[in-house]
């Protein structure tokens, strides 16, 4: 797989709703623990009305709903797009926006994400960044509410992704395959549990604790990129041939809600954080790094297990179709696949204003990669 960031424009520039504004909500009623609806109508439209922002709910009820929605539908009735559901959600709404054909325009208009569902990563480090204090459920729901109110956006990493088949995805979190991954799927048949599910899910995924083969690549910040269907340059940092327990790649600070994988991330820093966990570890040190990785403190143990490199691009190219891959929360099907990431602009609610606008790159080429580029936006 490969993954490729380029940097964003310094410093910090914000872009205002416009007053009032009109707001798309796409609402998810069976998130988490499928209460969004009922936290919607009474936490978010109360504040929404005090702020002027007149809202249209758009409620899911399948997969794939909210994909087809803001397809195919004309959204220049609208200022902006609230996503009140869990990550998955926005994963949808964001490539359904790049597939329609005014893409280029359409993905200037302003995203917001309202903490929903089970995980709520994105919705933490935005409140992370905003400079809060952590909190969760209705809580980080208000604050969430709160940045919205304040109509202000800003500038937002978005990673694109290539299949060999030829399907592009696009990707605002994180890729992962191990046990990060096992542990995010493998729980969500307790959703129910709300942000709990992860927990049990840790516990079950270490009682079977699995092994993968597939040593990451990995490009330096400060190195030039190269075209993603050539064979690793001797440049890059090279992982030597062992076993690994998981692989994550994420471009925000938080994991969910909870998990505070990398503290030093900004929302458009044009950094992945790779993270990667060697074999061999124990079960008892496994557990202690999330633990501390609820306070962000995971590096502080030194653990020789653990390794985390900043970089602008990476390769993983695992031995055998084994384990889950996940983006954004969501299962990717295992294939090969590879390209030149486009670089992005996309919107969503926080204290800051939209970046450049992108143009895919050409199709995508042989191999197992996984491509990306960064610049976006937040609200």
């Amino acid at each position: 797989m490969w993954g490729i960031g380029t940097s964003s424009p310094p410093g910090d520039s914000y872009g205002v709703l416009p007053w009032p504004c009109r707001a798309l909500v796409l609402l998810n009623p069976q998130s988490g623990t499928g209460r969004a609806l009922e936290d919607f109508q009474a936490v978010v439209q109360p504040m929404l009305a005090e702020a002027d922002i007149a809202t249209t709910v758009f409620i899911t009820e399948r997969p794939h709903h909210a994909h087809e929605k803001v397809r195919d539908e004309d959204l220049s009735q609208w200022d902006t797009l609230v996503v009140m559901a869990g990550d998955g959600l926005l994963y949808e709404v964001v490539n359904g926006l790049m597939e329609r054909p005014d893409w280029e325009e359409t993905m200037k208009k302003p995203l917001c994400i309202l903490p929903g569902g089970s995980g709520n990563a994105l919705a933490a480090s935005i409140n992370h960044y905003a400079g809060n204090d952590h909190v969760a459920k209705k809580k980080l729901l208000t604050n969430c509410t709160f940045i919205l109110c304040k109509g202000l956006h800003t500038q937002m990493d978005l990673v694109s992704l290539s299949t060999a088949s030829g399907k592009r995805l696009f990707s605002f979190l994180g890729f992962g395959w191990g046990f990060i991954s096992d542990v995010d799927i493998d729980s969500e048949k307790y959703r129910w549990l709300g942000n709990a599910r992860f927990t049990l899910g840790t516990l079950q995924c270490l009682a079977k604790l699995r092994v993968y083969q597939g040593p990451p690549g990995a490009l330096p910040t400060d190195s030039l990129l190269v075209p993603p269907c050539q064979p690793v340059p001797a440049h890059w940092t090279v992982v030597p041939e062992e076993e690994f327990v998981s692989v994550y790649a994420i471009y925000q600070s938080h994991l969910g809600t909870n998990l505070l994988m990398a503290p030093a991330a900004q929302l458009h820093d044009g950094c992945i954080h790779l993270f990667y966990l060697k074999a061999g570890i124990s079960r008892v040190a496994l557990l202690k790094i999330f633990l501390a990785m609820a306070r962000g403190t995971h590096l502080d143990l030194n653990c020789p297990h653990l390794r985390y490199v900043p970089v602008r691009a990476f390769r993983l190219e695992p031995r055998a179709a084994t384990g889950i891959m996940t983006v954004d929360g969501e299962v990717l099907v295992w294939l090969s696949a590879g390209s030149r990431g486009p670089t992005g602009s996309s919107h969503i609610p926080f204290p800051r204003q939209p970046g450049a606008s992108w143009s895919p790159a050409t199709g995508p080429c042989p191999g197992a990669c996984l491509g990306g580029h960064y610049s976006g936006c937040l609200v």
